[in-house]
């Protein structure tokens, strides 16, 4: 479904990404860990258009078709099929929740609108019980929900996923968690950047951990979270302590 190929992205006078290549195919849930500042956010928003990569190639075949998406603009790259939901939620807090998820479908012309909302709004009933309150009033975890329903209003075949647990209490990220994976399972591919990586990995189907702007380790999820790098770096498991040996004086 997406295939970055060996793209090279800069933001300003910063190279953020150096040869990045990674697949996503349709089904999976694929998900980038990394520290701040490694490349996940500049991946997503290559994907997404809003970053052009210099060199390399970006590619999505979906509906049986393939598009170059470098040379696409970020509402054409949403009319093919992907669609961005961002860091911080981004939610339009002077507006309602029902125009929030109205302007997710700006670009569809289907006449199934209606049909969506109250698709979303069983995915995300508190949605429907604040329907009418403005977006800026709800909380954290509430306005994750609206913006993840938001993107999926335009009917993505690939929902790009950037920290949807950032700042949430532990029980509202199980739900967020459990929400991500009904999203996969009903059709929608995700590609998952998240602080949590144990809770990451434990979704995923395949992991890429990114260091300044490099792919460094890949593979499938399950493998990935036995990985003594990863272990130690993203999920706290402390490295083992060396054995013993005659140097150190003791008795066997």
């Amino acid at each position: 479904m997406l295939w970055l190929d060996a793209i090279d992205v800069w933001r300003g006078p910063s190279q953020v990404l150096r040869q990045v290549s990674l697949r996503v195919e349709a089904g999976e849930i694929v998900t980038l860990l990394g520290a701040n500042g490694a490349g996940k956010t500049s991946t997503l928003l290559t994907v997404s258009g809003h970053l052009r990569p210099r060199a390399g190639r970006a590619r999505l075949a979906a509906a049986g078709r393939e598009a170059d998406l470098a040379r696409l603009a970020p509402p054409q790259i949403v009319a093919a099929g992907v669609a961005h939901c961002p860091e911080g939620r981004q939610v339009f807090g002077g507006m309602t929740v029902l125009e929030n998820l109205r302007l997710g479908a700006f670009l569809r012309r289907d006449g199934e609108e209606r049909a969506d909302i109250d698709r979303m709004m069983g995915l995300f009933p508190i949605l429907r019980e604040r329907s009418s309150g403005l977006a800026g009033q709800l909380s954290g975890g509430e306005q994750m929900m609206l913006a993840m329903a938001r993107a999926l209003m335009s009917r993505p075949r690939l929902l790009l996923l950037d920290e949807p647990s950032l700042g949430l209490a532990p029980q509202m990220v199980e739900r967020i968690f459990d929400v991500i994976t009904r999203i996969r399972d009903t059709g929608t591919t995700v590609l998952l950047v998240e602080q949590n990586a144990a809770m990451a990995l434990e979704i995923a189907d395949r992991a890429y951990v990114l260091e300044s702007g490099e792919i460094q380790l890949s593979g499938p999820a399950a493998t990935l979270v036995d990985d003594p790098r990863v272990q130690e770096a993203y999920l706290g498991v402390l490295p083992a302590p060396a054995e013993p040996g005659p140097a150190d004086g003791r008795l066997s």
